[in-house]
């Protein structure tokens, strides 16, 4: 695994800092290390991308607690990044950074922010980006224990064909924006930190493109988008939990007039099992014991994820006694591991609210029988066996 510094050393915050103390402090360094102040300065470029990759972490509660808990050891379900077909973790880029973190700097950021020539060339090759598309899942147990392979037709914004995406009839109908005059940006005094300076945007006319369209495409009607039905395929890994979101990169609605696609968002719904509960990657049976098996011992069929297994039942098992299938849990999603959890069984025994006369009587011969009564020892070893339950 990569060697990496701690997200809250790399930032300088506490692991307590608040979102907005984060945030500050990620401007802060965003600010020093920024390319166009440090031009040609490769540890300034490295210092910019892990301050970015930390306050891209550090900023979002989700991935927050789960850092928090297991550190960069995350594992594919950790923070879900995404390529074709799959999910996994993925770098950043600096495109990737000056793409999502325009919030930091009023919405500037993407430009360059200090008027350089490496903000001049983002501000004309950003890229827009789609919206994401959301959908629900549902998993059996067994389908979790394993993973899933899914086929799905998932209804999208995709690029027109006719016009290549751009909204222009045959994809040619342009003419130079008059408000960049074809350069893609525009250009405004603000008042900043480090005092008056000229900032550099996109422009709004055609938004970085210096260029808009004279004749819009007849299929599209100028969106640059159509609606239409994916299919998409791609592999849900075993273990995941219910409510999880796993991410299928540019699997998502296209943007109007072209860019990168949005990304499909994949939010798990566990099926709950009839007889088994899930508790992590254990999972828990209740197990209803007649009163001569308990007494007698004997041999049960108890349900397992795929099938069922025979259990032994020792002669004298008592009323919440815990057996426990080794392995026979759910694969564990820490980064690492390779062990499957138990299966946890709580035994409960039935007592019987009616009998036959037969029955009674039965009974009745042999209620007094020293072993069917628990002398003071046994009561207080079984009083001791509970009490913590009480105290808890």
């Amino acid at each position: 695994m990569e060697n990496k510094r701690d997200y809250y050393e790399v930032l300088g915050v506490s692991k307590t800092a608040s979102a907005d103390e984060i945030k500050k402090a990620y401007r802060k360094l965003a600010l020093k290390y920024h390319p166009d102040r440090n031009p040609g300065d490769k540890e300034a470029e490295d210092k910019f991308k892990e301050a970015a990759e930390a306050y891209d972490v550090l900023s979002d509660a989700d991935k927050r607690q789960k850092y928090d808990q297991f550190g960069h050891s995350m594992g594919p379900q950790g923070f879900p990044g995404g390529g074709a077909g799959g999910f996994h973790a993925g770098g950043f880029t600096m495109e990737d950074i000056f793409s999502q973190f325009g919030d930091i700097f009023g919405g500037r950021f993407n430009g360059g922010g200090f008027g350089g020539a490496t903000g001049s060339r983002r501000s004309q090759t950003r890229q827009r980006k789609g919206s994401d598309v959301r959908i629900r899942i549902k998993l059996t147990l067994d389908e979790i224990a394993n993973g899933v392979t899914k086929n799905l037709k998932i209804p999208t914004f995709m690029p027109c064909q006719h016009c290549n995406g751009t909204g222009a009839k045959d994809g040619v109908a342009f003419a130079t924006c008059n408000t960049c005059h074809g350069t893609g940006s525009v250009y405004e005094q603000v008042q900043s930190f480090f005092g008056s300076q000229t900032v550099q945007s996109t422009c709004p006319t055609c938004d970085g493109s210096g260029k808009v369209i004279t004749e819009n495409c007849q299929y599209c009607h100028g969106e640059g988008v159509v609606r239409q039905d994916e299919q998409v395929s791609f592999t849900i890994p075993a273990g995941v939990s219910d409510g999880q979101t796993l991410t299928l990169r540019d699997h998502g609605n296209a943007p109007r007039h072209g860019g990168r696609r949005g990304d499909l968002l994949v939010v798990i719904e566990e099926i709950k099992h009839p007889d088994l509960i899930r508790d992590g990657s254990d999972i828990i049976y209740n197990l209803m014991l007649d009163l001569p098996t308990a007494i007698l011992g004997g041999s049960v069929e108890v349900p397992i994820i795929g099938g069922k297994a025979r259990l032994k039942i020792a002669p004298g098992t008592q009323p919440g006694k815990v057996l426990r299938l080794r392995g026979k849990g759910l694969p564990s999603t820490e980064y690492g591991q390779t062990a499957r959890g138990d299966e946890l069984i709580n035994v409960m025994v039935y007592v019987p609210e009616k009998l036959s006369e037969k029955e009674r009587e039965a009974i009745e011969s042999i209620k007094d029988s020293p072993n069917l009564v628990p002398s003071e020892d046994e009561k207080r070893r079984l009083f001791s066996k509970f009490k913590h339950i009480f105290e808890d």
